[in-house]
């Protein structure tokens, strides 16, 4: 293994550790204190794409995003040849850092991947097309939405399959054999079938994006969409990262939830809350713990102290 890769896959620091010498640090105390909640219910956001869109257009170099390589080694589920033509289906997939390692890892591997701004899906595209990757034309299929807010397509899994989401999904077998589904111009009227849903989500830093009292229906949309005994592979901020330590205290909008200047947020998580949130939307626990990485800031030479949550959980078969 390459150093490179290797500081994917180590454990740098203890978690319980960084978490005592923030609760020490007097000046991070506005990260651990309640949020007030809002006199009346606040409306979910509807300006959310633009400001994804900014930040693509502001940082879609290869300099800023580079391919998540290590991926295919947290989530080795992705390149196995155990099933043909795995569908995935890549929720907030921003440029397609997460989308080009699994189309070169495994050759049989169908990718739908969704992003809510329109900017990040043609950089994607662009990112994907310039890869040279065999046969991308039948296994790359982006699309616009906004999960959060609208659901997911009817074509990726039609009102019977998800009513029987907890059983086999009534068109997979039928979609087996149309794994060219044509998404532009698709019309459920005039098709006998869908998807039949998808065979693993990756949610890769994107539940931290949306905000916290949306969460439960995306990952409820998430459940939907699956194929029993499909696995939702999920990989985010965690509570205390550096990220999180960074931001001031008129950056808070939420406990443990932040916004930046663009109009962007991040909420950081802890193991308990993913849980209960993936557990509420009637998933299986796999596994679920931080990854804490230590890394090293080449211009100022300090160290850094990275928190993510790596999660995979399953659908009940």
């Amino acid at each position: 293994m390459s150093e490179a890769e290797a500081v994917y896959f180590s454990k740098d620091f203890d978690w319980d550790d960084l978490k005592n010498d923030v609760e020490a640090d007097p000046s991070l105390r506005h990260h651990l204190l309640p949020f007030p909640p809002p006199p009346a219910p606040i409306p979910p956001p509807r300006d959310v794409s633009g400001a994804w869109g900014s930040f693509h257009a502001r940082h879609h170099t290869g300099k800023f995003f580079k391919e998540r390589r290590y991926l295919l080694k947290e989530f080795p589920e992705l390149v196995s040849r155990g099933k043909k033509n795995p569908k995935v289906l890549e929720v907030g997939c921003g440029n397609g850092s997460t989308v080009l390692p699994i189309l070169r890892g495994n050759e049989d591997v169908v990718v739908y991947a969704c992003d809510c701004s329109g900017e990040a899906l043609e950089y994607a595209k662009e990112m994907v097309d310039t890869s040279n990757v065999a046969s991308i034309e039948r296994r790359f299929h982006p699309f616009l939405c906004d999960f959060s807010l609208d659901g997911f397509p009817m074509w990726l899994a039609c009102g019977p399959c998800r009513e029987t989401s907890l059983h086999k999904h009534c068109c997979s077998s039928e979609a087996e054999e149309k794994t060219e589904m044509p998404l532009r111009g698709f019309d459920l009227s005039k098709d006998s079938s869908c998807l039949g849903g998808v065979d693993f989500i990756t949610m890769i830093f994107t539940l931290s994006a949306i905000p916290f009292q949306m969460m439960p229906k995306a990952l409820a949309e998430c459940f939907c969409v699956l194929k029993p005994g499909g696995l939702l592979l999920f990989r985010d901020y965690g509570l205390y990262d550096m990220t999180m330590l960074r931001f001031e205290s008129g950056k808070r909008v939420g406990f443990r939830e932040y916004m930046r200047s663009d109009g962007t947020r991040s909420y950081f998580f802890s193991l308990e809350i993913v849980r209960d949130l993936c557990l509420h939307a009637g998933f299986i626990e796999l596994e679920v713990e931080y990854c804490c990485i230590k890394s090293l800031n080449r211009r100022s030479g300090k160290s850094m102290r990275r928190v993510w949550v790596h999660g995979k959980f399953q659908k009940p078969k």
